[in-house]
């Protein structure tokens, strides 16, 4: 009988154990950090707010460093600032392309590097160029077309009570009102969830034979398709138990987090507060090169605090691949040669 969801938790715990701790190894743990953050196994997010103060003299002014806003500072320098948008909109989209190029790259070193439990970053990236390539392009169709799924099931409805004057008069459509947003809400959390399922799973089962039969990920869901026909209960509870360890996770990682961001706060909030108050003292203000010198400085702050983040999470970046792995290898036996190797026969004599 292949191992249940349940089942596979011990073998994951163990594994990541011996794999983080004996022994242990910081340039190990480092690279492993660095590839499961580019590789989407961890979550967090960062934003930078920034006010524009207006000076219309074009010279430092007596307002303070910190004052005025956005819908000033676009009204005074309308091209400038449609310029700054059009072209962080344009970085935005090329940044997530590249990130999702090294995304699927790092999914397969981190694959690789579970199963050998020895994290070689060059190495596993030059093996999976051809499975990462491929993961690339399904990762763009899919996330387009769940772009446009949800745009659909949003957009639709939502002009469809527009153009029946719902908007204008909502009083007089109150309970069509309430009523629809709750099916709307319902539809949108119901296709949310199902794409989450359908990248897990993606991630999880697809992304193992895309590396050991070098198949793509259409090829990839083929196959899994045909198992999750034949095993519904165990698949069924293996998301079910995810969800429940992921919770579990993130609730001790989210603990953990905040109590490294608190004792960061000093030295990065230090830098913050002694930068505002020499760029004021100077008599800085905000133009073209302090916005792209704060954005800089920005994104490196975001960069090491990513980075100390995913350091903490290195066990769950292990151990959920694990998980999946010993959970899936008496599924898919070429995972399963690879993880138990049979030992040689023993030479006849005679």
């Amino acid at each position: 009988m292949p191992l249940s969801a349940a089942d596979a938790i011990d073998p994951a715990f163990r594994h990541t154990k011996e794999q983080l701790l004996r022994p242990f190894r910081f340039g190990q743990w480092a690279r492993l950090a660095l590839v499961g953050a580019l590789a989407g196994e961890m979550g967090s997010s960062g934003n930078c707010n920034f006010n524009y103060p207006v000076n219309n003299q074009h010279r430092p002014s007596q307002q303070a460093f910190l004052a005025g806003s956005w819908p000033a500072y676009a009204t005074n320098h309308p091209a400038l600032f449609a310029g700054m948008v059009a072209a962080l909109i344009v970085i935005g989209l090329v940044l997530a392309v590249l990130f999702t190029y090294i995304g699927s790259m790092m999914r397969f070193v981190l694959f690789d590097s579970i199963i050998a439990k020895e994290c070689h970053i060059r190495q596993g990236w030059a093996r999976r160029k051809g499975p990462g390539l491929r993961l690339f392009w399904w990762q763009i169709v899919f996330g387009l077309a769940g772009l446009a799924a949800l745009l659909i099931v949003i957009g639709i409805p939502v002009a469809c009570a527009w153009a029946g004057g719902w908007f204008a008069h909502p009083r007089d459509h109150v309970p069509g009102l309430v009523l629809g947003g709750i099916i709307l809400l319902i539809v949108f959390l119901s296709l949310v969830v199902f794409l989450g399922v359908i990248r897990v799973m993606t991630k999880d089962f697809v992304v193992p034979q895309m590396a050991l039969e070098d198949i793509s990920a259409i090829e990839g869901w083929r196959r899994l398709w045909l198992r999750l026909k034949a095993d519904k209960g165990g698949y069924a509870g293996y998301i079910g138990m995810k969800i429940v360890l992921a919770i579990g996770a993130a609730i001790l990682v989210l603990i953990v987090d905040l109590i490294a961001m608190l004792v960061l706060l000093i030295p990065f909030g230090g830098f913050g507060i002694a930068a505002v108050l020499g760029g004021k003292a100077a008599g800085w203000t905000w133009n073209f090169y302090t916005i792209a010198l704060a954005v800089v400085l920005g994104c490196i702050a975001l960069a090491i605090l990513v980075f100390i983040l995913a350091l903490i999470s290195v066990p769950v970046i292990v151990f959920f691949p694990a998980y999946s792995i010993y959970f899936f290898a008496q599924r898919y036996p070429p995972l399963a040669s690879l993880l138990w190797p049979q030992s040689p026969a023993p030479a006849a004599t005679g």
